[in-house]
């Protein structure tokens, strides 16, 4: 069992970075692996990415010693324990409404007695039944670890809630679809996605909890580290891919060279 880089920063207090990559050539999994980045978040939710394509990304990012922060979509409990065989270290769940759904999570998420996530040892996680299965479910129960995104306004005030239920290690803000649920879309610092904040970083700090939030610059980590986040998010290769383009037609367009994009 792979021991998880993130889990074992969190339990030291320390800060942990994941950043996203979307292209799936497993070069680019290698990369910010080696380069030691503490986890890579992956994105089942929103892309079209089979299992078994992810699979080969997480066996890529092993070459490193980052984790693998996998999220399937709202309600696939029953691909989550597919996922962690796979090689995830964790799961990220989205849109959790409350301590209910966060229990379900867990359920599926752990091995008993947590959880009733069912047994396969031939897979990556354990690895390929090198480990006794006794040893594997104890590692898999200790080494793997459960993020749920808040992400809804009204599932803020369950943050407290579901922060207490055993076996969620962390809660994860989403500003995105909060601001577009809250009919503030894109505004990232609206007051209301402060006070959101302040409330869900409130709710971990009493369960003795961590949380997390997705950043887009230094200064806004800083300003969440202050506030006790100890899991952030930050970039993604589409907009750093993005980035450089524009800064090529910014370069390039006083020497004549035009670019007729919709963009």
């Amino acid at each position: 069992m792979r021991p998880s880089r993130i889990k074992a920063k969190l339990r030291r207090g320390e800060p942990a970075l994941v950043t996203t990559i979307h292209a799936t050539d497993p070069s680019f999994f290698e990369m910010v692996s080696l380069m030691g980045f503490d986890g890579l978040w992956l994105d089942l939710e929103h892309s079209a990415l089979s299992l078994e394509t992810a699979a080969g990304l997480m066996r890529a990012a092993r070459v490193g010693g980052a984790d693998m922060l996998v999220r399937p979509a709202k309600g696939e409990v029953m691909r989550m324990g597919r996922i962690l065989e796979a090689g995830a270290q964790g799961i990220m769940y989205p849109r959790c409404s409350d301590a209910a759904e966060a229990r379900e999570v867990v359920r599926w998420a752990k091995f008993a007695p947590l959880g009733r996530r069912g047994i396969d040892t031939g897979n990556a996680d354990n690895p390929y039944c090198l480990m006794p299965l006794d040893e594997y479910v104890r590692a898999a129960n200790d080494q793997t670890f459960v993020v749920v995104q808040i992400e809804e306004p009204d599932a803020v005030a369950h943050a407290r809630e579901i922060a207490e239920v055993e076996g969620v290690d962390v809660l994860f803000f989403g500003p995105g679809d909060f601001s577009v649920l809250a009919g503030v879309p894109g505004q990232f610092q609206h007051p209301m996605i402060e006070e959101a904040i302040r409330t869900v970083a409130e709710a971990a700090r009493a369960a003795g909890k961590h949380w997390g939030i997705p950043v887009g610059s230094p200064e806004r980590a800083k300003q969440m580290l202050d506030l006790g986040a100890r899991l952030l998010a930050y970039g993604a290769d589409i907009i750093w891919v993005q980035q450089g383009l524009a800064e090529t037609r910014r370069q390039f367009g006083p020497l004549g060279f035009t670019f007729d994009g919709p963009f």
